[in-house]
């Protein structure tokens, strides 16, 4: 292999993300394994302040190409035509990888020729603080939920044997699970080092928070299941039990929180409302302080019911419930 070709190539799409672009370009800098390249691939960005952050741009090892806008995947398609290291790293422009994450997966790719990508656990930063700790990559794992990293390190040659990312779904968002399913589906093998390596954005607006829990969600696990029906009529078993063990523990945790909230802070604020109903009803001029109090105990408690209904357990309890719905309705019907 050529000296001066890249040992990997980090491809970071980005669209209108100028604001996180330096953190995601830093982390990768700040890599304690040094054979690589970045390339940014700007996919039609509109934004005036990205256009100029990636214009101003002279980042070691660092360059940009450039597209018209035709989303994630043809952005990452872009940038893994015009790259040339052996292995790739497709970190998104608001995510950032720990210091020895390269360095890490790099040596399993190195050592086993059997592996074709390693995956790691995250850490969410940003608007959530929480770790996420997959324990397996094979076939059912990765047709019950995405089990891999979108950073994972991959070998080119598997990316491009299967043709890249697809840029025919439907909407947004689950580009790597498809590619990760795909790779598996075709006999490729994974494996996830169990560690935190890699850090990833939570934020209002993003395209996850589109593909896992708003509109997306459903047109992309339509589309997910027509393309792999064959491995997941093969597999259907398996990935209903996984499902089911999925939904038993969101709908406990639900329960949990709903128990907390009627048990004790709904009934805490129903008092709370009813003592200030009745100080204002024998209103005084010694009742205001202790009215003062409650309102601000009442709205600490409106706080603590809100934020309990704003968990992440909370929110992934609805679109848990819609998908296992829809497992039995295939189930039924397989």
């Amino acid at each position: 292999m050529d000296a001066t070709v890249p040992r990997v190539s980090v491809i970071v799409p980005c669209y209108n993300q100028g604001e996180f672009l330096d953190e995601a370009v830093g982390s990768v800098l700040a890599q304690t394994f040094e054979d690589f390249e970045i390339v940014i691939a700007d996919d039609g960005s509109t934004d005036e302040a990205t256009r100029a952050i990636l214009a101003e741009s002279r980042r070691p090892k660092t360059r940009i190409v450039r597209a018209e806008h035709h989303g994630l995947a043809a952005a990452r398609n872009l940038a893994i035509a015009q790259s040339n290291g052996l292995y790739l790293c497709a970190l998104d422009a608001d995510d950032r990888l720990d210091p020895s994450f390269l360095a890490k997966t790099v040596a399993v790719l190195d050592r086993d020729p059997s592996v074709t990508f390693v995956s790691a656990w995250l850490r969410t930063f940003g608007d959530e603080a929480w770790d996420w700790t997959p324990a397996s990559c094979d076939l059912p794992a990765l047709l019950s939920e995405c089990t891999v990293l979108t950073a994972s390190l991959v070998r080119r040659e598997a990316v491009l044997a299967i043709g890249g990312y697809d840029t025919a779904m439907p909407v947004q968002g689950d580009e790597d699970w498809d590619l990760w399913l795909t790779l598996v589906e075709r006999g490729y093998r994974g494996i996830i080092l169990p560690e935190v390596l890699f850090q990833y954005r939570r934020r209002a607006g993003s395209m996850s928070a589109v593909a896992w829990y708003g509109p997306g969600h459903m047109p992309l696990a339509q589309y997910r299941v027509a393309k792999h029906e064959a491995s997941y009529r093969s597999h259907l078993l398996d990935v209903l039990l996984r499902q089911d063990v999925e939904t038993v523990a969101l709908l406990r945790r639900n329960d949990e929180l709903e128990r907390h909230l009627t048990t004790f802070l709904e009934p805490g604020v129903a008092a709370r409302r009813q003592e200030l109903a009745d100080l204002r009803a024998r209103m005084s001029a010694d009742a205001t302080d202790r009215i003062q109090k409650l309102e601000s105990a009442a709205r600490a408690a409106y706080a603590e019911v809100d934020a309990l209904r704003a968990s992440k357990s909370w929110r992934v309890t609805a679109p848990g419930r819609k998908a296992y719905e829809w497992w039995l309705r295939l189930r039924g019907g397989a």
